[in-house]
């Protein structure tokens, strides 16, 4: 049956109709099963990030829930350790106003206590010690805040004895033994002897000084240090600049203040009735007499003018033998006769003006020079310098550490030289040296005419002839 144009015919008409429906019912089932095949999969992949999140969450929680706890135990930590801090405070004024005390710390080789109390011994000691409680407590700060009193003095007794017994301050060495024991039995008040080291003396004020400057019950460190001008670098050291060290450093005056100690600018304070305002010097005078010199089995008599006459510090300090005592060294006006020749000394008439006498040791030797040879060891800069110890002294002992030149054999015009410098610079025992080979100056040597040549003389003003104009001095 055929098919029309009104509408099929035959069976088979509807083939091709079927067939297109087929394929558009296939289409759409595929578009059906990728859709849910996508579905499934992004329904994992938000299923696994809900099941990260929400563990993300729970810890998040957690951290959130900790820190809140922390911060709320460093908050009551922190209350627990302020109000600690409180008490510490209260606490601490409390030990700082608990022992309050003045340190006293003195060289007692230039701080000299007047002979009055020295010639007592052990009550003049005794005494010595109360005035200086006395004297000590009526300072401001030590009486506003009831301090105890320390005392700490430092010497080498057996050179002080002798320099005492020089100026007639003792009439025997055991004058000062005793003051020194009634001194010590006061407490708190040490008289130490630290022997003939005098750098160990300086070493031992510098650091008590400063171990007492960190103690805050420690209101006042006084130091009896104003007649040595090797002090002025070591209280600039302890003090560093701070005002607050400054104001809790003293210096007590006994001889006038060198330059380099009052330069620091710190409080003087004096007890003139303790301690002396002079230094020591060697009352000891030889009159006009006839001196007799024994040479070779000759006699040789010289005339000595009538004058006083220094004797050497260096020769009073070697021991004398138990058997003879040597008559005293004196300074003739001329040269003693030569040996083995048998003449007599005229007497000379001595100048109307005394010769400057700088103290006990008495002048330097004069040295002779050479002015190629200074010129040539001055050139010498940094470590081509030769070594002042080695050359002057034998051996240095710092060896192949020393920073010097050793291995250099100057002749006689250089040691000279080598000799001259080094006396540029002041002996720290000054006057009171008592090393016979000692290579420092203990008095100027470059005044010429009533002039110090030197630029930068690091000799003080009294080491120096009376008059002398120092360039260095203010106008």
């Amino acid at each position: 049956m055929a098919m029309g144009e009104q509408g099929p015919v035959s069976i088979m008409d509807f083939v091709p109709r079927y067939r297109e429906f087929e394929l558009n019912h296939n289409a759409t089932h595929q578009l059906i099963r990728d859709l849910m095949i996508y579905a499934e999969r992004l329904e994992t992949t938000i299923r696994a990030e809900n099941t990260l999140h929400n563990q993300q969450m729970r810890e998040l929680k957690m951290d959130l829930d900790d820190a809140t706890t922390s911060r709320r135990l460093l908050q009551h930590r922190l209350q627990s350790v302020e109000q600690q801090m409180e008490v510490f405070s209260v606490d601490n004024d409390k030990l700082k106003n608990q022992n309050p005390y003045v340190l006293l710390l003195i060289d007692g080789d230039g701080l000299i206590f007047r002979q009055d109390y020295i010639k007592q011994g052990i009550e003049g000691g005794k005494k010595a010690a109360s005035e200086l409680r006395r004297a000590l407590a009526a300072e401001s700060l030590a009486r506003a805040a009831d301090c105890e009193i320390f005392v700490k003095v430092f010497a080498n007794m057996t050179s002080l004895n002798k320099a005492l017994e020089r100026d007639g301050s003792v009439e025997s060495e055991s004058d000062l033994l005793n003051f020194v024991t009634g001194f010590n039995q006061a407490s708190f008040f040490e008289f130490v002897d630290m022997g003939t080291q005098k750098e160990s003396a300086n070493m031992k004020l510098k650091e008590n000084a400063i171990y007492h400057m960190q103690n805050p019950s420690c209101r006042q460190v006084i130091m009896g240090v104003s007649h040595d001008a090797t002090f002025g670098p070591i209280l600039d050291e302890i003090i560093q600049g701070n005002a607050d060290k400054q104001e809790r450093i003293t210096v007590l005056e006994g001889c006038p203040t060198v330059r380099a100690v009052a330069a620091i600018g710190t409080d003087i304070i004096r007890f003139n009735n303790i301690f002396r305002s002079d230094k020591l010097t060697d009352r000891r005078t030889v009159s006009n007499h006839s001196v007799q010199s024994r040479q070779s089995g000759s006699s040789t008599a010289t005339s000595v003018s009538e004058r006083p006459t220094s004797i050497s510090y260096a020769t009073v300090t070697q021991k004398a033998s138990p058997k003879v005592s040597p008559p005293p060294q004196i300074t003739l006006p001329i040269p003693l006769a030569p040996k083995n020749a048998n003449v007599t000394v005229r007497a000379v008439r001595q100048p109307t003006k005394l010769s400057w006498n700088p103290g006990p040791r008495g002048l330097d030797t004069p040295i002779p020079l050479n002015q190629t040879a200074l010129d040539t060891i001055k050139k010498r800069k940094d470590n081509n310098k030769l070594c002042n110890n080695h050359f002057l002294r034998g051996p240095c002992a710092k060896g192949d550490e020393c920073c010097f030149v050793h291995d250099y054999t100057p002749n006689k015009d250089e040691r000279n030289a080598i000799a001259f410098l080094a006396r540029l610079n002041p002996c720290t025992n000054g006057q009171d040296c008592d090393v016979d080979n000692c290579i420092y100056g203990h008095h100027c040597p470059s005044v010429a005419n009533g002039i110090c040549t030197h630029p930068y003389c690091k000799f003080r003003p009294e080491e120096h002839p009376p008059g002398t104009k120092l360039r260095g001095a203010k106008a």
